[in-house]
């Protein structure tokens, strides 16, 4: 039977259960792999949560997830479904990466100057997908094929014109000036003004969300588009709106990226290590709300990290966080079912 509107209650237990579910199910692909699911589990927590050392790279993994993920809870509220955050991010380390590099500016304008330019980066690669939406091509199909253009963008810059004058095999461009470098938490990579700034997204988007004249109209397209259209809201217009702030704040993540650990631009597998594609699972499991990304965004940072460990310290195969995110993905989405109806067990 289907519910009306689902109480925060319901979506919060069926989210859990969703997840028990999916450690179960990764708990039986590690025992028909030979490995201890204990053991798995435990060597993840104690080299992430129980190591000073752990604990920096599940914060440094956090950075660019909260970012992305607050975009993505905002953007899947108004049913625009943006599966290009990565590419996202990459233009914002291409926008920031040129303004550190070209722009002269005074360095204590020059890093300013960067985290705009990632976020126009940001928002213009995603404004593309909004802009072919209202030619009626799919966002999820636009989005998604600008990531693939968006790598082969950066390794242009990389290996042609903004190839660095010192490169020796690897590629990448020239060192940024020091007035653009990040401070860092001792001991860690984590540039703490860029985490910062993703706690103030993150907020400041709920608050947009619940309580400004934009959220109420981005809340009824999404909810109801037959209403919104009832009450002369334009669809267009939000979803454009939309675009250009979750692909923003996505290139500030990149921003962040480059001024905080690179300070240079590089391939992009170097840039992301897959943070748009992982942030989609943050925002699902934020159920659209950006607040809530404080707390599922450390949690994929902990399998991001872990999942490193458990590389080493056990040998396990290099996708073992494919395996993670894609099964807590899946058990999210067939989790919807049980969120939108009740189950009523009787004859026919």
């Amino acid at each position: 039977m289907a519910l009306n509107a689902p109480s925060a209650a319901r979506s919060a237990l069926v989210t859990l259960a969703a997840l028990a579910a999916a450690l179960l199910i990764c708990a039986l692909v590690f025992t028909l792999s030979g490995q201890s699911p204990a053991e798995v589990y435990g060597t993840m927590l104690r080299g992430t949560l129980g190591d000073s050392t752990g604990l920096g790279e599940v914060g440094r993994r956090t950075i660019p997830l909260l970012l992305i993920g607050a975009g993505l809870a905002l953007a899947f509220r108004a049913q625009f479904f943006n599966i290009g955050a990565e590419g996202q991010l990459l233009l914002g380390a291409v926008f920031a990466a040129g303004t550190a590099l070209f722009v002269p500016l005074p360095g204590p304008l020059l890093l300013p100057a960067v985290f705009v330019a990632g976020f126009v980066g940001g928002g213009l690669w995603a404004l593309i997908a909004a802009a072919l939406r209202r030619v009626n091509v799919n966002e999820i199909l636009s989005t998604l094929m600008l990531n693939y253009i968006a790598v082969a963008l950066v390794t242009y810059l990389i290996a042609g014109p903004w190839k660095g004058k010192d490169v020796r095999g690897y590629i990448y461009t020239d060192t940024f000036p020091a007035s653009t470098y990040l401070p860092t938490l001792p001991g860690s990579q984590v540039h703490w003004p860029t985490l910062l700034l993703g706690v103030a997204v993150a907020l400041g988007l709920q608050w947009v969300l619940s309580r400004s004249t934009f959220g109420y109209a981005l809340r009824v397209v999404g909810e109801n588009p037959g209403a919104a259209r009832y009450a002369g809201l334009s669809s267009g217009r939000v979803a454009l709106l939309v675009a250009l702030i979750t692909g923003g704040v996505a290139g500030l993540a990149g921003a962040g990226e480059v001024a905080g650990i690179h300070h240079r631009l590089l391939e992009a597998g170097q840039i992301s290590l897959g943070y748009g594609f992982t942030a989609v699972i943050v925002a699902w499991l934020a159920r659209g709300n950006p607040a809530l990304c404080l707390i599922t965004a450390p949690l994929m940072g902990v399998i991001l990290a872990g999942g490193d460990i458990l590389k080493i310290d056990l040998n396990l195969p290099f996708r073992v966080v494919d395996v993670f995110s894609g099964v807590i993905l899946l058990c999210l989405i067939a989790s919807e079912v049980f969120i939108r109806h009740r189950v009523q067990w009787g004859r026919a």
